[in-house]
């Protein structure tokens, strides 16, 4: 029996394993990096062990000094969560050869299936379809669109989809150089890139006496980056020939590698039905919990079972209703995806029946530059599908979120478009429609009175500047207009709000006008007669305004623009803390560059980002290095337009 567990993760996987831990009995250890020495998965443990440092490379990825913290505590026990060393065969064996239980599938499983190429291999030999290799040095336009993978890794690393041969050698070289940066493996290998195509999977539980599990389906074709945002259970729209071939192939696939405990066996199916393999995880996925829902299970408890050694029942339970999760990340879809940073505010998911919140993060707490932007996953679990997509839309709308640009507005409308609603999603769902799910309307009612109900908090806090008593209750008498100044986040739109106070004590503005305002809570009144009521949090110069549609957030700007806060034509700037990783060849100043060619990237929060040229013309400055930590707002270069006149 496990008394002590130790968790060699973090944030979000490791308070959720805490929780299964608390409920069967079982102390809990932590390890936290020195980024991590204030996170919620350190102060929910028992126990905590410091791994000195904070990059990944010096702290979670050092199987070593996560033995020694679980020998040290005390622990009699190992689980790896998902990600860092989840999947690391070397470090499963240390485990082991320690004397503690590893809460994981066998070694020689996870080195069987370590490597996709050899994955496909024995798949094929099982009898499992799978999508034909091409041989980059080989490929023609006839084998294009391609797919460039690591046969290391996963989670979106070292993958780039391939449309123009002239394109193949560059992208090769790309793809390797991120895999090798990433898992230590730059094998990079090509596939057929299937347009339209649907990310479904099989959840398996398996234990030491035989017993496989095939629970299930999972659809996750909602992408970005080629890392999953949107999941749910059952897979919609699939028949029951093509979930039991599924099951099947995910069963078969397990027992030829003698699987035991929790894995999951990835498909792409093509949009005539066909199925191929793409690879076995041999851990716990992040999207479990849609599965947990569904079938009434703790996957976590089962893992911890099975490593014990106890036999699971011979049939898993019946699975009842749908489940969606939706990951929550710091991070903004309309500007690349680039990852937030700063403090997280406020973090408040609605506590309703059927609502379910995993999370690495509370209100106060801050998030990183060193680790993946996930701040939460949301799930919803009801009867049917149409009932579970509108159960969590409406959670996230309802969320109150302080803090760095989050994806919540994006995961909203993409809950709501008809592409998903009509069970339809695909893996091209955000290429299609990134832009118009992230535009922002023209006429934005819902934002000019979410500027307008900050203004008439501004106004309660200050009452003697706008025109009321100092005994909080509005002049009868006429006053001035007054104007307030905003821009909105992330889409940097300027609201400018004029208002006054009337003979009758209210506040009026054109098309409404203010019933009630503190500085915490505001009524506004249509003059459609419609009320609208919005809470208010202000830090610093940033207001938060929480309604009925979601979160707006505004910075006051003050009456009239500096001009000494504009900034040189041409000049890029970082878009996010981080470190340079390589400059384009041969780049340095007097290089002339074309307009969108990428020169600079930067790594930030797990993820590689591209800097590109604002325009075509000449490089005139330079100030990035590889290995150069930056500050989001940092001087990396500028160019000067090849239409600009030389600065006298």
């Amino acid at each position: 029996m496990i008394s002590t567990l130790l968790v060699a993760n973090r944030g979000e996987i490791a308070c959720r394993i805490f929780r299964t831990c608390r409920a069967l009995g079982i102390a809990t250890v932590a390890v936290y990096s020195d980024a991590d020495a204030d996170a919620l998965h350190v102060r929910e443990a028992d126990t905590a062990v410091r791994l000195p440092g904070a990059a990944p490379a010096d702290t979670y990825l050092r199987g070593d000094l996560v033995v020694r913290a679980a020998r040290t505590a005390g622990a009699d026990a190992v689980h790896p969560g998902y990600g860092f060393l989840s999947e690391n065969a070397g470090f499963a064996r240390a485990v082991q050869d320690a004397g503690l239980v590893w809460v994981g599938p066998p070694v020689k499983a996870i080195e069987m299936m370590a490597s996709k190429t050899r994955a496909k291999e024995l798949m094929a030999a099982a009898g499992v379809p799978l999508l034909a290799p091409v041989d980059p040095a080989q490929a023609t336009a006839g084998d294009l669109p391609l797919l460039l993978k690591a046969a290391a890794g996963g989670g979106g690393r070292g993958m780039r989809v391939v449309r123009e041969l002239g394109a193949l050698p560059g992208e090769m070289a790309a793809a390797t150089a991120e895999a090798a940066s990433a898992f230590g493996d730059g094998e990079v290998f090509a596939e057929p890139y299937v347009e339209r195509g649907r990310h479904v999977e099989v959840q398996i539980m398996a234990d030491a006496y035989g017993t496989v599990w095939a629970l299930g389906t999972r659809d996750c074709s909602l992408q970005r980056r080629h890392q999953k945002v949107i999941e749910e259970a059952p897979a919609p729209g699939l028949d029951d020939a093509l979930r039991t071939r599924l099951h099947d192939a995910a069963t078969a696939a397990a027992r030829a590698v003698g699987y035991r405990g929790a894995g999951t066996v990835e498909f792409l199916v093509a949009a005539d039905g066909r199925p191929y393999f793409l690879e076995m995880n041999t851990r716990l996925q992040v999207e479990h919990p849609v599965t947990e829902a569904v079938f009434g299970l703790d996957l976590v408890a089962l893992q911890l079972s099975v490593a014990e050694g106890e036999p699971l029942p011979t049939t898993p339970p019946t699975p009842h209703g749908h489940a969606v999760e939706a990951r929550l990340y710091a991070e903004d879809p309309a500007r690349d995806w680039q990852p937030q940073t700063g403090a997280l505010l406020t973090l408040d998911v609605p506590d309703e029946p059927g609502l379910r919140l995993d999370t690495g993060y509370t209100g106060g707490d801050t998030i990183g530059i060193h680790y993946d932007p996930m701040l939460a996953k949301v799930i919803a679990h009801a009867p049917t599908r149409a009932q579970a997509v509108r159960l969590l839309a409406r959670a996230l709308e309802r969320t109150r979120i302080h803090g760095p640009v989050t994806n919540r507005e994006l995961l909203v409308r993409s809950l709501r478009h008809p592409d998903f609603t009509g069970a339809r999603p695909d893996t091209g769902f955000y290429d299609r429609h990134l832009d118009a799910l992230t535009r922002t309307p023209g006429d934005n009612a819902d934002r000019h009175l979410a500027a307008l109900a900050a203004a008439a908090a501004h106004a309660a806090r200050h009452p003697d500047a706008v025109g009321t008593s100092r005994f909080g209750g509005w002049r009868n008498l006429p006053s001035q207009p007054q104007i307030r100044r905003y821009r909105s986040e992330p889409d940097g739109a300027e609201h400018e709000i004029a208002y006054r106070t009337t003979r009758s004590g209210a506040i009026d503005a054109p098309g409404a006008r203010i019933l009630t305002a503190t500085p915490g809570h505001v009524t506004v009144e249509t003059d459609d007669g419609v009320t609208h009521h919005f809470r208010l949090a202000t830090h610093h110069d940033r207001v938060h305004v929480d309604g009925a549609t979601g979160t707006h957030t505004f910075t006051v700007l003050p009456r009239f623009t500096d001009p000494a806060e504009r900034t040189e034509p041409g000049s890029l700037l970082a878009p996010m803390p981080g470190t340079v990783v390589r400059l384009a060849d041969g780049l340095a100043p007097g290089t002339t560059v074309r307009a969108g060619q990428p020169l600079i990237w930067l790594e930030a929060m797990k993820m590689e980002h591209r800097i590109l040229a604002p325009a075509s013309g000449t490089l005139t400055a330079l100030h990035a290095a590889p290995g150069l930590q930056v500050e989001v707002g940092a001087l990396l270069a500028v160019v000067q337009d090849a239409q600009e006149e030389p600065t006298p």
